[in-house]
C-alpha cells in the first residue's frame, strides 16, 4: 500500500479555482495523510462548512464560496481523503466509513471549527451528519441536500446499485464523466477540473470504494454507529433544512426521513432546488446559496 501525494501542478490551469491551499495532517492506521481545505474569511465567527461527496472535490463549490464569503461568513471546504488535493491510498480497502469519520473528526478538531453551519451532499452528508451528531457543541445548523444517513434497514435505490456495480467493474473509469452524468451538463473546463485529482488508476481507489461502504444491510459494520447518530439527530432542535433537488434519481424522497424524525426541521423554509440533478451545486448554485442564507438568522 502506498500513500499518493497530490501533484499540485495538475491543478494549476483549473479555471475559477484560485483559493489559497491549506493542509492539515491526520493520523491513519496506514500512515499520516494530508487533508486539503479552502478556508476563506477565517477571522469571522460564523462558519459555513461545505462538504462534497463522490466522485467530486471542493471544486464542486466554486460558484458558492464567494457569495457566502461576501455575505460575511467564514467558508471552509475540505477535500475528503482520496479526493481533490488531499492524499490518496493506492488500495481501495484502506478506505472505510469509520476511518473517514475519524479522519474528518481529527481535521475538525485540528482546525478548530466552531459555530458551524453544515451544507452536505452525497457522502458529504453520510460523513457530515455523523460529525454534526458527534460534535453537537460545534454545529449550529444543518442543510441537507441530496444525501442521507442509511442504516441498512431499507433497500438502497436501484439506480445507486447500478452505479455501484459500474464503479467496481469499469476498467477505464472516466471520473469527470460520472459527475457529468449527475448534472445538466458540464463544459470541458469543468470536466478537466474533475479529472485533475485522478491522473491514473492508482489515484481512483477512493472513488471506487465509496459505493461499497454505504451501509446496505443490518450486517454492515457502520450500521450501529449510524443508528447512534440518528438517535442524537432525533433530539436535534437546532435548525435543520432540507434542500433536495427535483431531478436526483439517487436520493429522491430521502428527505422525508429527516422531515419525519428531526425536530429541527419544524417550521424551516425547506426548499426544492429546481432544474438540478444529483450535483445540484453545479446545476443551481445560486439556489443552494439562498437556501443556506435563509436559515442563518435562526
Amino acid at each position: 500500500m502506498e500513500i499518493l501525494k497530490t501533484n499540485l501542478e495538475d491543478f494549476k490551469n483549473i479555471e475559477n479555482w484560485e483559493y489559497k491551499e491549506n493542509f492539515y495532517t491526520v493520523n491513519s492506521r496506514h500512515g499520516d495523510i494530508n487533508i486539503h481545505y479552502v478556508d476563506e474569511n477565517s477571522d469571522k465567527d460564523e462558519t459555513i462548512l461545505l462538504m462534497h461527496g463522490n466522485p467530486t472535490w471542493g471544486y464542486l463549490y466554486r460558484n458558492m464560496i464567494d457569495p457566502l464569503k461576501d455575505a460575511g461568513y467564514r467558508v471552509v471546504v475540505p477535500d475528503l481523503p482520496g479526493f481533490g488535493k488531499s492524499d490518496k491510498f493506492t488500495s481501495r480497502y484502506h478506505y472505510t466509513y469509520e476511518e473517514f469519520v475519524d479522519w474528518m473528526s481529527q481535521w475538525i478538531e485540528g482546525v478548530n471549527l466552531k459555530n458551524v453551519t453544515l451544507f452536505c451532499q452525497d457522502w458529504g452528508g453520510l460523513i457530515g451528519l455523523r460529525l454534526a451528531a458527534k460534535y453537537d457543541d460545534r454545529f449550529n445548523r444543518i442543510v441537507a441536500a441530496n444525501t442521507g444517513l442509511p442504516t441498512g434497514k431499507a433497500p438502497l435505490n436501484p439506480g445507486f446499485l447500478i452505479f455501484k456495480e459500474f464503479m467496481n467493474i469499469k476498467e477505464d473509469l472516466h471520473v469527470a464523466g460520472q459527475v457529468r452524468n449527475g448534472t445538466n451538463g458540464l463544459d470541458q473546463a469543468a470536466l478537466d477540473a474533475y479529472n485533475a485529482p485522478f491522473p491514473d488508476e492508482t489515484y481512483k481507489q477512493g472513488v471506487r470504494q465509496f459505493p461499497n461502504i454505504v451501509p446496505s444491510s443490518p450486517m454492515t459494520p457502520s450500521r450501529k454507529f449510524n443508528e447512534e447518530a440518528w438517535e442524537k439527530l432525533k433530539k436535534w432542535h437546532k435548525p435543520f433544512l432540507c434542500a433536495f433537488s427535483d431531478n436526483d434519481p439517487i436520493f429522491a424522497g430521502v428527505e422525508n426521513s429527516f422531515l419525519k424524525h428531526i425536530p429541527g426541521c419544524e417550521n424551516m423554509p425547506h426548499v426544492t432546488i429546481e432544474n438540478a440533478g444529483h450535483f445540484l451545486q453545479e446545476d443551481n448554485p445560486d439556489a443552494c446559496v439562498k437556501a443556506i442564507l435563509s436559515i442563518m438568522d435562526y
